[in-house]
């Protein structure tokens, strides 16, 4: 995915749609756009920041979860912030119409086909892990690559279908090769940023689209010789990411692969509420989602940790705006929040500071 030049005397803004959606959504949203001001008052840029309704709350006020205004204030943006949708409150509605809906509908609309998870531990938080100190080191730096668009979720024909008078019910899973080449290449781009060792995972043992899955990477990796390929079950994957996590350093997976390893692997820095998310596609639009989603038990009590939002900034800054100096603010920012001993509740230990969702985010502005 190409960065966006960042934006000289003259230039027009960068454009934002924030979607804060449900549950804790506003509240940790309010703390990455305070922290956004923040780099925009440090860096001299220029953001425009534009909120739309999403989920649930989008729902309530014009009876669907993604209204055509809300598309159309993403694909007039350079890049979307999402909060969170879902709650008990929507549980009752048809799935075409409950907050969940929304995300599907928008990396359906913007071909968002690849979906980004880093996994890194905070040294300050190494312990909160539920891995052995022996296994963490000095500590772990992940990325997986997760087809978003395509395999089991996505094949036809799906559902309930009489088939030789037995009723059965049926998911397809299919690939096309061009569908396979773009996460790869996307995967390759991103393992030569950083220490260029990719590993794809399939099941080419069992599944056609495994085999086919492995081909297609092989195929790619001739043009990446700086890159070192590997090829794992996702079986072994599974059990190596608990085994031995450091080894991995950029994964790329299929769709429903991808979304059982990238929550496994969410599990290693000890909390959800640090982890920030992205989703790419062929247009250039990129949304940035923490992973936690919309916590409605803890909604409205001001201690939802806003740090994985905060940090989606960052990824949104180095990836969509090619500013890598306030990525790496924003990052160090926390850290050094972290340093100074404050802790969100999902994050306490004893001898620090416990702090709520606002102070939390006022901390990390001001280290901007």
């Amino acid at each position: 995915m190409m960065a966006s030049p960042a934006p000289g005397a003259g230039a027009r803004p960068l454009k934002i749609a924030v979607f804060a959606g449900d549950g804790i959504g506003p509240e940790v949203m309010a703390e990455a756009v305070k922290v956004l001001k923040a780099v925009e008052s440090r860096f001299g840029l220029a953001f425009e920041l534009t909120h739309g309704l999403v989920g649930g709350a989008a729902y309530d006020a014009t009876g669907h979860p993604l209204p055509p205004e809300t598309i159309a204030l993403a694909r007039s943006s350079d890049a979307v912030l999402f909060g969170a949708v879902g709650g008990d409150q929507w549980d009752h509605l048809p799935l075409h119409l409950r907050p969940e809906a929304a995300i599907l509908g928008l990396r359906k609309a913007f071909d968002l086909y690849a979906n980004l998870r880093p996994s890194v531990t905070h040294r300050q938080l190494l312990h909160r892990s539920p891995l052995k100190a022996e296994i963490l080191g000095d500590g772990v730096d992940l990325l997986i690559v997760r087809e978003l668009t395509g395999g089991l979720y996505f094949g036809q024909p799906k559902g309930q279908q009489v088939y030789e008078g037995v009723e059965r019910t049926v998911d397809t899973l299919v690939y096309t090769d061009a569908e396979i080449e773009r996460v790869a290449r996307l995967a390759f781009d991103l393992a030569r940023a950083r220490a260029r060792r990719l590993c794809s995972v399939d099941k080419a043992n069992v599944l056609a689209t495994g085999r086919r899955w492995r081909e297609v990477v092989t195929r790619v990796a001739a043009d990446y010789p700086d890159v070192a390929l590997s090829h794992m079950y996702v079986d072994n994957c599974a059990m190596q990411l608990i085994r031995n996590p450091r080894q991995f350093d950029v994964i790329v997976t299929e769709n429903t692969f991808g979304d059982i390893l990238t929550d496994e692997s969410s599990t290693i820095p000890g909390s959800i509420g640090l982890l920030p998310s992205a989703s790419v596609g062929a247009g250039g639009l990129a949304l940035y989602e923490p992973i936690h989603g919309s916590a409605p038990d803890i909604a409205g009590q001001g201690k939802a940790n806003p740090l994985a939002t905060i940090l989606c900034v960052a990824m949104m800054l180095r990836t969509s705006f090619g500013q890598e100096e306030a990525a790496r603010a924003v990052e160090e920012a926390v850290s050094k929040v972290l340093d100074l001993g404050y802790r969100t509740p999902d994050l306490l230990d004893s001898g620090c500071e416990t702090v709520g969702t606002v102070r939390m985010g006022d901390l990390v502005a001001a280290q901007i």
